[in-house]
């Protein structure tokens, strides 16, 4: 909770002192329109790492510090790079596969590429041999990704990151999830006011964070059914309208878009989306 603390003050007098930056690198238009500020996304990087490196054992400290920052900082770069003349069009896994073909490295590979090598570099501290580190890495980079996908509305990442740190504060690697929960607590007002957003930065960071302590905590045979789930998310992703699931699901529908303003008639997913998605 003190990162959520923190991170409330922080982005309160960052978005004051940034809000006048209405043409900056570091503002983009929501769904809505509305102009919101990315500097979310390295604070949230900074207080979540920070937070689960001072929590977590010893031996697990430093793994999961470095996972969180690197994953955040590909995640900026993407945030702001990706909005580049000749990357903006760069978008999901079949974008990045087609800019290779023709020659060019989109910003959202490099993420990806940092993302899985942030995730195996920290696997080795949460499991034996190589198949297992393979599987613990790519439930880290799997969950990264889920949460960034997420990030389309005001509130829905760091509600989700939230609600799924919330049944994880057990263990010897609780202090991932209570440092996830009090980040995701803490940005959620500003996030929901439509002031700031959390990005690739944040969403990155966060879910990483929350796929360590889901790795940390499980077996071999666990971690592949949760490695599975996540890989049919992610490529239905690619054909399936999250938002427009949320939206026809009672439950989901009403938490989605409880404490945020009220959408735009026509409001449709992907019409301004955040600033790059893996």
């Amino acid at each position: 909770m003190l990162a959520g603390a923190a991170g409330t003050l922080v982005l309160t007098e960052l978005t004051r002192r940034s809000s006048a930056l209405s043409g900056s690198a570091w503002v983009r238009r929501n769904h809505r329109g509305e102009p919101v500020n990315l500097v979310a996304g390295p604070v949230v990087t900074v207080l979540a790492s920070g937070m689960a490196g001072l929590l977590l054992p010893r031996r697990r400290r430093r793994p999961a510090l470095l996972l969180g920052l690197a994953c955040g900082a590909v995640g900026l770069y993407d945030d702001i790079a990706g909005t580049r003349t000749g990357q903006v069009g760069d978008k999901g896994f079949r974008g990045h596969l087609q800019a290779l073909s023709s020659g060019r490295v989109s910003t959202g590979a490099v993420k990806v590429v940092g993302v899985v090598g942030a995730s195996l570099a920290a696997a080795g501290s949460v499991s034996s041999g190589s198949v297992d580190r393979v599987l613990a890495a790519g439930v880290m980079a799997g969950t990264a990704n889920l949460v960034n996908l997420l990030d389309l509305r005001p509130g829905r990442a760091a509600k989700a990151s939230a609600l799924g740190a919330a049944t994880l504060l057990r263990g010897a690697a609780g202090g991932a999830g209570a440092a996830v929960l009090g980040t995701s607590l803490g940005i959620l007002p500003a996030d929901l006011s439509e002031k700031v957003m959390l990005g690739d930065a944040g969403a990155n960071a966060l879910g990483a964070l929350l796929g360590y302590r889901l790795a940390a905590g499980s077996s071999p045979v666990a971690r592949s059914s949760m490695l599975a789930v996540l890989v049919a998310l992610t490529a239905a992703s690619e054909r399936v309208s999250f938002t427009r699931v949320i939206e026809a699901t009672p439950g989901l529908r009403e938490l989605d878009a409880w404490g945020r303003p009220t959408a735009a008639p026509g409001a449709r997913d992907g019409a301004c989306p955040s600033p790059s998605r893996p």
